[in-house]
């Protein structure tokens, strides 16, 4: 039965806390940081996507100078405290550090990055100073990470900047899109002012392109426009009874839990969620967290090919998640308009093709599974028909001069 509300605030409290507490004490940091090796041309920091500096922000730790590792961290990525929370560092910064090869633990690279740009948010440390402005405009469509991220480079360079937003709060998907245990939505909010401490930025909540603002009017009013709307539509299964009641997005399951409230959302006694990266492993895991008897993550590949990291699986599999491999929906069954049940079909993997990867094969055979709710995280699309309309426009303009 779907209903909200199934346990106590002690209990969503617990269940929504931190679950990555930072290092207790400097020591316990300093420690760690003096473990590094600091290698010439560091694998880290190459496998990094931001770019860090790794071995020199672990350096300045070690050396006590926390201000200057934030800085590090921050010239590269301004939302590196947040990164340091939701980053798959077991496929990157961690996952390529030297002590892997000597088995030994990687260096805690994460955990120290959180610690030195945690400590200047909370100080307030405005790292970079804002250059007097060059009384240029620049429009930004979006608060999330790849907005706010432009414009405090651009504001650094004295440049003004809007910020148009759809939602009532910024962060974008680290706001809205990742499970609360993560990134809680304090810290989200501290991020985003914190950002937005350099001065020279504004946001406007509640402006959406296409319906509050238009592309035409911000190119008038502005020298430039950047777009930074990110990829919010979930991709769809196709399949039979996809419109019964109790089949949610979960993109949207994710958003009502951070944009409601955790005790406001709805969730079944039997939950199935289709998908193994990361959103599906926050949907599941936040489903069992709100009070779901049953969750199973069905997925049509085999454990060897799971897009999300051992550690989210291992989350998972803590909160009592059930997890089928080699499975993939076919129909949901429902009743009086409501998901009774999932019917899967078993899949079998081909040989590889030109990327290494091997596609799954629908044996024939099908099971079932008793639900009254599916989460559908089978992966996510751009924003095709807003950004074809933009370019469409964009090319009239350049034909029309």
């Amino acid at each position: 039965m779907i209903k909200p509300n199934r346990l106590s605030g002690e209990q969503y409290a617990e269940n929504f806390s931190d679950i990555h507490p930072p290092f207790e004490t400097t020591d316990a940091a300093l420690v760690e940081a003096n473990r590094c090796l600091f290698c010439y041309d560091a694998p880290c920091m190459k496998s990094c996507p931001t770019g860090i500096d790794v071995p020199k922000f672990i350096k300045q730790i070690a050396t006590d100078n926390i201000k200057g590792s934030a800085h590090t961290i921050f010239s590269s990525n301004i939302m590196g405290a947040g990164c340091s929370k939701v980053c798959p560092v077991e496929k990157l910064c961690e996952g390529a550090c030297v002590y892997n090869f000597m088995e030994e633990k990687p260096i805690s690279i994460a955990k120290l990055q959180r610690y030195s740009t945690e400590k200047a948010m909370a100080a307030n440390w405005q790292l970079f100073v804002r250059k007097s402005s060059t009384g240029k405009k620049v429009a930004i469509v979006g608060a999330g990470p790849a907005g706010l991220s432009c414009a405090h480079v651009l504001s650094r360079e004295g440049i003004d900047v809007t910020i148009f937003e759809k939602e009532s709060k910024g962060g974008g998907l680290m706001t809205y899109g990742i499970a609360a245990y993560k990134v809680t939505p304090q810290f989200c909010e501290d991020e985003v002012n914190y950002i937005l401490g350099i001065g020279g930025i504004e946001i406007k909540y509640n402006q959406e392109l296409g319906k509050n603002i238009s592309l035409d009017e911000l190119q008038k009013n502005f020298d430039a426009v950047y777009l930074g709307i990110g990829v919010g539509l979930a991709r769809q299964l196709e399949i039979p009874g996809e419109e019964l009641e109790g089949v949610e997005d979960a993109i949207k399951f994710i958003y009502d839990i951070r944009d409601k409230g955790y005790d406001k959302v709805a969730v079944g006694d039997k939950v199935a969620v289709i998908g193994m990266g990361m959103t599906a492993i926050d949907a599941a895991t936040q489903a069992k967290r709100l009070g779901a008897k049953q969750v199973t993550m069905v997925y049509r590949r085999t454990e060897m090919e799971k897009p999300c990291t051992q550690v989210e699986l291992d989350i998972a599999k803590l909160d009592g998640c059930e997890i089928i491999w080699l499975a993939a929906p076919k129909e949901i069954i429902g009743e009086n308009n409501k998901v009774k049940q999932l019917v899967c079909s078993k899949m079998i993997l081909g040989e590889p093709d030109a990327s290494g990867r091997r596609s799954p094969i629908d044996t024939g055979e099908t099971f079932t599974l008793d639900v009254d709710m599916v989460i559908k995280a089978a992966g996510q699309m751009p924003f095709e028909d807003l950004v074809n309309e933009i370019k469409f426009k964009i090319q009239r303009q350049n034909f029309n001069r």
